[in-house]
């Protein structure tokens, strides 16, 4: 038997060189002659707790109740006794004489009386824990008694463990046997050990050794009265002395008292079942133990209880002592997320009591299930997670957004709901800034120029907005290519009027990142259009941020007339008051929602009358400015853009023939233009010879009469339109998607007359958009036929379409 005992005890090791444990210091108290060390793993740094046991020599009875008690604790399982990691019996070295001693692993535990002390519970909450505590001993007791037909012997304060979950584990199994009933006449000891049983804690038949009268009780009747003198233990916060003291009840709750009686009655076969004690027991029905239990078995709850149950949870956990929240329903609440038998509520919950924790805690025991539910195809768990990202978001380290968060987050930009697209586009104002440039230029900004078209105008808005505070974690180069296509092509042009308004926002904070050039002929003419726009906000605040840049154009005039022309090549203005204003209200509508009637009012100072609702209800409330003539002036493309930005990767935005299939990298019409300044664009232009052939005049007249076509396009119809353009290319550009005649830099030139191209013009309405059409037009006096259906001058005989009216007119003026 003890051949036995001895290589199951030493079966995981095979002495101290090879135990793969750190034995740490000791705890002040363990049960019987037992040590209690903590402990770490030498493989990982884990946690454990090392229980040793010594002797002067194998055959020592403490080493064989020991080995017993190792036998059983490895054989026996169940969540409420101490789970068994490894054991070993090495020889160990004690002055000139050696020692047995018997090491025992397990889960990292503490001593019950000492993490009593350690909470200091009082009142209410104490109770409530202990009643927790004493439950889940009476499962554990009942599982031996009931179905494994065992006697501990020894239930007491000391044989109770704590993890670091605050559960209670029942633990001292070295008196631990089987209860014969078989032979009730037999007076032979039933308990091998009962002699390691301190004389307080033994009922009164096993003080007497009254085997036969043990035989004949119920299984449960020595451990009953062990429970008792647990209960006595802890409620009056002193080791028992001796076995009257159990009959002092002062300390015992009254709504345990009955059971408190019951379990120690003189009479071994009427004690307390531990299992009617669990399920009877008034003191067992309070918030603490309901709520673990219900959690405990969240997965055979219905929809509908979880609802119900983790709306009521976060009053629940205030009242709940702070340590067990955290140590005991935490774990348990992020378990249950992580393998989906929680509802999308608990999430809310698990946050709040999160919140709790120092950030190292909460970066630990929190923020890995958080990550996981990114994944998640539950709608109701990525929107509560969208929702609350801001009370995370800091914590998540760049290199987690980046490879773990946003590819899971950026199947919301496509989602069909329109609070998720609107939600993930809020999101990003937490994750841009942890995102690399690569993610940025070649992920984000392809779902952000789909957004600024989408269908809902909340969204649209919140895009633009979205744009100008990410625009600092933006290279140049991504900059120079995204920010006015976004702002003035798409934005100033939406027929959202809050939509419009953030564009003209947006513009004004990004104001340090453009160069003058760009100030003066793409943004304050896109810009200088809205100051009539039909809704009063626009118009505000297209006043004031044309005041913003022309300060800025005020600012670099002077510079260059001072001389200080390397610090006028850069603009980087900054207004005092302005910008700080603008970036509030652009984070204030990122995050807030705004009611309906908001939306037609974006202030420039105040957070609180600027966020846009991307809800559905938003759009009747600007139906009228739908019809408006400005509404209509928004381009096609401004609605079918599929890659946005175009190959965001290549800064250089100077491009030939800007292609209508990348969104926004068409609109600039001087992208073309070789001349390395506007003076010296002037200069040539004043220089070249005011020269044309009858017949061109005439052409260029009969244009005149016909350009002017308020139904196409209402926004520049009251304004005359200008004659075609010189360059063979003008006929190929699509007025829907570059307007380059908008941004024409020799339209306000009166000296010459535009020279008329050899390729016939599909339309001479194509030229209704140009602003400078009204100042150098020369006044009308010919007839002529329109260009696209007949020749140049003579009527009857079409022109070849080879040889142009100017070509030909430099040398004779005969026409053909």
């Amino acid at each position: 038997m003890f051949k036995f005992l001895k290589e199951v005890v030493a079966g995981s090791g095979s002495g101290l060189k090879d135990f793969p444990y750190t034995i740490g210091d000791p705890y002040a108290t363990a049960w019987g002659s037992w040590t209690h060390h903590r402990g770490t793993s030498k493989d990982d740094g884990s946690p454990v707790s090392i229980f040793s046991l010594s002797g002067s020599n194998p055959q020592d009875r403490h080493l064989v109740a020991g080995r017993n008690g190792v036998k059983r604790l490895r054989t026996v399982r169940h969540p409420n006794i101490l789970s068994f990691l490894h054991s070993t019996e090495a020889e160990v070295p004690d002055g000139p004489a050696m020692r047995h001693t018997i090491y025992i692993v397990t889960e990292p535990v503490m001593p019950l009386s000492e993490k009593v002390k350690e909470l200091n519970l009082g009142g209410t909450q104490r109770d409530e824990y202990f009643a927790w505590g004493l439950h889940q001993i009476s499962k554990a007791v009942s599982f031996l008694n009931n179905d494994c037909k065992l006697v501990h012997g020894n239930v007491c304060l000391a044989s109770v463990v704590v993890t670091q979950t605050l559960d209670w584990k029942l633990h001292a199994f070295d008196v631990l046997s089987e209860f014969d009933a078989s032979n009730e006449a037999s007076g032979s000891p039933m308990l091998q050990f009962e002699w390691l049983v301190g004389t307080q804690y033994k009922p009164m038949e096993l003080t007497k050794s009254d085997w036969a009268s043990i035989r004949k009780s119920p299984p449960w009747a020595i451990d009953s009265w062990g429970l008792g003198c647990l209960i006595y233990e802890l409620f009056s916060g002193a080791k028992l002395a001796r076995t009257e003291d159990l009959r002092n009840t002062a300390s015992i709750p009254k709504s345990l008292l009955p059971d408190y009686q019951r379990l120690l009655n003189s009479t071994p076969s009427r004690r307390l079942n531990p299992s009617k004690l669990i399920d009877n027991s008034e003191f067992f029905q309070n918030k603490l133990v309901e709520t673990i239990q219900f959690m405990e078995v969240l997965n055979l709850k219905d929809s509908v209880e979880k609802d119900s149950f983790f709306r009521k949870l976060p009053n629940i956990a205030e009242q709940l002592p702070r340590e067990i929240v955290l140590k005991k329903l935490l774990p348990v609440l992020a378990s249950s997320l992580e393998f989906g038998s929680a509802a999308a509520p608990a999430l809310t919950v698990l946050l709040k009591m999160g919140s709790w924790l120092p950030a190292d805690q909460f970066s630990i025991k929190v923020l890995p299930t958080i990550v996981k539910l990114f994944a998640s195809n539950d709608r109701a768990i990525r929107a509560c997670l969208l929702q609350h990202i801001d009370q995370f978001g800091e914590s998540l380290s760049a290199q987690t957004v980046d490879e773990q968060v946003f590819p899971n987050v950026a199947t919301g930009f496509s989602d069909t709901t329109v609070s998720i697209r609107e939600l993930t586009l809020k999101s990003m104002l937490v994750l841009a800034p942890k995102l690399s440039q690569r993610t940025i230029s070649g992920s984000l900004l392809k779902y952000l120029s789909k957004l600024q078209v989408d269908e809902d105008p909340g969204i649209r808005t919140n895009t633009t907005i979205l744009l100008g505070n990410i625009a600092s974690h933006m290279n140049d180069g991504t900059r120079k290519r995204v920010l006015i296509n976004a702002f003035t092509v798409r934005a100033l042009r939406d027929t959202f009027p809050p939509a419009r308004a953030a564009g003209i926002m947006a513009l004004s904070v990004t104001s340090s990142y453009y160069e003058m050039t760009e100030i003066a002929t793409r943004i304050l003419p896109n810009i200088v259009v809205l100051t009539f726009d039909p809704d009063s906000d626009v118009r505000t605040k297209a006043f004031q941020a044309t005041d913003q840049f022309l300060q800025i154009a005020r600012q670099h005039h002077e510079k260059l007339t001072t001389g200080d022309t390397m610090v006028a090549e850069s603009t980087g203005v900054q207004l005092n008051t302005g910008n700080s204003g603008l970036l509030g209200w652009a984070m204030s509508s990122i995050t807030q929602k705004g009611k309906p009637s908001d939306h037609g009012s974006i202030s420039t100072a105040n957070a609180s009358n600027s966020q846009v609702s991307a809800t559905s209800a938003a759009t009747p409330g600007y139906a009228p400015s739908t019809s408006s003539s400005l509404d209509k002036a928004a381009p096609a493309s401004a609605r079918s853009s599929v890659d946005g930005w175009g190959e965001l990767e290549d800064d250089n935005i100077h491009e030939e023939n800007g292609s209508d299939k990348e969104g926004w990298d068409d609109v600039d019409p001087f992208d073309d233009k070789a001349s390395p300044s506007l003076l010296s664009n002037i200069q040539a232009a004043q220089k070249r010879p005011v020269v044309q052939p009858k017949q061109a005049v005439a052409s260029a007249r009969s244009h005149q009469l016909k350009a002017p076509k308020s139904e196409d396009d209402p926004l520049w119809g009251p304004i005359a339109a200008a004659p075609p353009k010189s360059a063979s290319k003008s006929a190929d550009i699509k007025p829907s998607t570059s307007h380059n005649d908008e941004d024409d830099l020799w339209g306000s030139i009166p000296a010459p007359a535009p020279k008329t191209s050899g390729k016939p013009l599909k339309a001479p309405a194509a030229n209704s958009d140009d602003l400078w059409g009204a100042i150098a037009a020369p006044p009308p006096s010919t007839k002529a036929r329109p260009l696209a259906s007949s020749g140049r001058g003579r009527g009857t005989k079409p022109a070849q379409p080879k040889l142009g009216a100017q070509r030909i007119g430099r040398t004779s003026s005969t026409g053909m």
